[in-house]
């Protein structure tokens, strides 16, 4: 039955789409990150949903007459400059053939971003597409906080099978990242019944972010809600309200949560932080002997620990997202990644400074700032999970570019019509008969 109703939806969106693409972008987002089809059993569980709709969406582009001008952003640029990078670092790859398969994925998750740039122009387009977000992690997010209070903490939540974040840390990290988008949601929300059931998974999400057990989770709430006390105009409120949730929420959690939260302070006397380390170590002296390429996607294996790794014998994935880019890219590709969360984490900056005084673009000096706080609990827990090509953060910076080109284009027809409008006065009044007395 699940796998009818899916298949239904997909394939009846595809007339839509083709009349209004950008409905192709939210379809896109909800199959990629939601991965509905693996809630089923049969056929849909494995069937290319999302190569059907990407295909739909892209052809649907080509079609509309709409203008398809990339903005002259640095933020796409860069973007297109680390995925041409990882081409690079492919055809240079320790194990090229290997690679294939994650390269095609990241350029998918590429050439989507792209197309979310050239199809989201509107308000109401990017209010969609932060619902699309939020529904599709926020399911899971709904489940897993019901699940953790239903078991007193005492059972892991786990990510949806064959994605991105199907690992207990993995999914801790989305709910944490996704938390910020909601808050907004209850901003653009009018009615008080959806914003009451917005907050209710919000904190359902928190929930199972805890119940993950995932310790880069933790640290990555701390930060966020650290950032959000900051940028706070009532730090009061704000931070009574954090003193009095987070420790609630925590003395919730069972004894063995605790136990395994406290490895955070004695890091060195457990296995999986000290195997991490290991990693992080023969990430560097890869990078350091291949300072431009790296080693490519394929290197956290047995034979690349035994030349690199202080233990050979420890392997293990990244369990970072810095040294993940730096032993498969090296410094270049580290660099680029940098500058790609620097530059959009900046033009959220510009976006709040030139609208948060503004009633009318209120919504994107809030939306920028929900952003940089989804943005900055990413580079917090990511430093400890292997989440570097996770498409949501990706969505994100294009949702960054979309708004500061519409607040750009709005700021500039204002200032041309107040410049046209003072133009026009002069001449009116050199125009104005004269009287005599």
């Amino acid at each position: 039955m699940r796998d009818i109703i899916i298949t239904l939806i997909v394939f009846g969106s595809l007339p839509f789409i083709f009349k209004r693409p950008y409905i192709g972008i939210l379809m896109y987002i909800w199959i990629s990150v939601m991965n509905p089809h693996r809630l089923s059993w049969g056929f849909a569980f494995s069937y290319p949903f999302a190569a059907i709709v990407a295909a739909t969406t892209l052809v649907a582009l080509l079609l509309t007459k709409d203008p398809k001008q990339l903005p002259r952003s640095s933020i796409v640029w860069t973007y297109l400059a680390f995925c041409v990078w990882m081409v690079v670092t492919t055809l240079f790859a320790f194990f090229p053939a290997e690679c294939t398969d994650l390269l095609i994925r990241m350029w998918k998750t590429a050439v989507m971003t792209v197309a979310m740039i050239l199809l989201i122009k509107t308000r109401r387009q990017i209010y969609l597409v932060v619902c699309a977000l939020c529904l599709s992690i926020g399911y899971y997010g709904a489940k897993g906080g019901v699940f953790t209070v239903a078991s007193g903490g005492a059972s892991t939540v786990w990510g949806p099978e064959g994605s991105y974040i199907e690992g207990n840390n993995e999914v801790a990290l989305a709910f944490i990242t996704i938390i910020p988008m909601m808050y907004f949601l209850v901003h653009e929300t009018p009615n008080k019944w959806i914003k009451r059931g917005i907050l209710a998974v919000m904190a359902l999400c928190a929930m199972a972010a805890l119940g993950s057990y995932s310790r880069g989770a933790l640290v990555g709430i701390v930060a966020m809600m650290g950032y959000l006390w900051w940028k706070s105009p009532k730090k009061a409120v704000m931070g009574t309200v954090m003193v009095l949730l987070l420790p609630a929420a925590i003395a919730f959690m069972p004894d063995k949560w605790t136990a395994r939260m406290d490895t955070i302070n004695t890091y060195e006397q457990d296995e999986s932080a000290m195997g991490r380390i290991n990693a992080w170590k023969m990430a560097t002296n890869l990078a350091l002997e291949r300072p431009l390429v790296g080693g490519g996607f394929h290197i956290w294996t047995g034979n690349i620990f035994a030349l690199y790794a202080p233990n050979p014998n420890d392997v293990h994935a990244a369990h970072s997202i810095y040294f993940q880019v730096l032993g498969e890219h090296g410094f270049v590709g580290l660099g680029l990644y940098l500058l790609l969360a620097t530059l959009a984490f900046r033009r959220c900056s510009w976006i709040v400074r030139m609208t948060a005084k503004r009633d009318d673009l209120k919504w994107a000096a809030t939306l920028g700032t929900m952003i940089q706080v989804s943005l900055l609990g990413f580079a917090v827990g990511g430093a400890f999970l292997s989440l570097a090509y996770y498409d949501v953060p990706y969505y994100l910076m294009a949702l960054v570019v979309c708004t500061g080109y519409l607040v750009e284009n709005t700021l500039k027809a204002e200032a041309a019509a107040a410049r046209a409008s003072a133009n026009q006065q002069p001449r009116a009044v050199a125009a104005a008969p004269q009287v005599h007395a």
